[in-house]
């Protein structure tokens, strides 16, 4: 029996990945397909990355049990060859029908390419939790969210916005920031995409708050490096014990991060939902 691949879009140029990979984190790419691995064992992972101009496949998009993209340091509103690539083959994935999923930067590149709108967020950069995150009500029926609380928080780092859906799309979820999930029709295809990192881990948004560093500072998320370095150190520690009650409640955080199998949920139901259909 063959064992189903999946496309990693890597999302990200090499200078974001290996500027992520020296502050302790891993590049965009292989994260994505390690944690997909863990949730399908049998699963087997391509990676490629267009933001650097690689763009070939080892075949047709249709043999692909699905494709999923990455979060990336990139801005669709900014245009130029390393945002086209992408949302040019994002209509093509959509046209070959094949499951797709995305996160955050995924998100944004699914509703540019089948017409919708992505903006700067005026509300400013949502960055480390992504908090009170609630359910829709056809969310709450969507099989993406199966057994995810209806109000829930989540890792993230963005500071875009969908502001218009595509046409025959569904909301899915959103908290203050905006919108936070949503499904997209397209095409032949069907996209399931969240604005924020149900795959990355503690340590994952420590080495990005690391990455940022003078920028989160400039915003005014941070007062001062020490204070960074200070959360970057609490994330670490949270790795280590998720269910570290007194940085739990510091952090405002509930069992979706905690609970490890509830934070993965939309991917785990991904994989679960439209891979085995194919």
């Amino acid at each position: 029996m063959t064992m189903p691949l999946v496309l990693i879009i890597d999302g990200n140029r090499a200078e974001t990945r290996a500027q992520q990979q020296a502050a302790g984190g891993s590049a965009s790419g292989e994260g994505y397909a390690a944690v997909l691995q863990t949730l399908k064992s049998d699963l087997r992972c391509e990676i490629i990355r267009p933001a650097d101009g690689e763009v070939r496949l080892s075949r047709s998009l249709t043999d692909y049990a699905g494709v999923a993209i990455t979060g990336s340091a990139l801005n669709v509103y900014d245009g130029g060859a390393p945002v086209e690539r992408q949302i040019e083959l994002a209509r093509a994935v959509f046209a070959a029908g094949v499951p797709f999923f995305g996160s955050c930067w995924g998100l944004q590149v699914a509703v540019t390419a089948a017409g919708g709108v992505v903006r700067a967020n005026p509300l400013g950069r949502e960055f480390g939790f992504g908090r009170r995150i609630m359910l829709t009500p056809a969310g709450l029926e969507h099989p993406m969210f199966a057994g995810k609380p209806a109000v829930f928080e989540a890792i993230t780092v963005h500071r875009d916005d969908i502001a218009v859906l595509p046409p025959d799309s569904v909301e899915l979820a959103r908290n203050e920031m905006g919108l936070q999930a949503a499904e997209i029709r397209f095409g032949r295809g069907v996209f399931w995409g969240t604005q924020y990192h149900p795959e990355y881990s503690c340590n994952e948004i420590a080495a990005t708050a690391i990455r940022y560093g003078k920028t989160l500072i400039y915003e005014g998320l941070f007062a001062d490096q020490a204070e960074l370095d200070g959360y970057a150190d609490e994330l670490r520690l949270l790795q280590q014990n998720p269910t570290d009650r007194r940085l739990s409640w510091r952090h405002g955080l509930g069992p979706a991060i905690s609970d490890h199998h509830l934070q993965l949920a939309e991917l785990r139901n991904w994989v679960q939902y439209r891979l085995a259909k194919r």
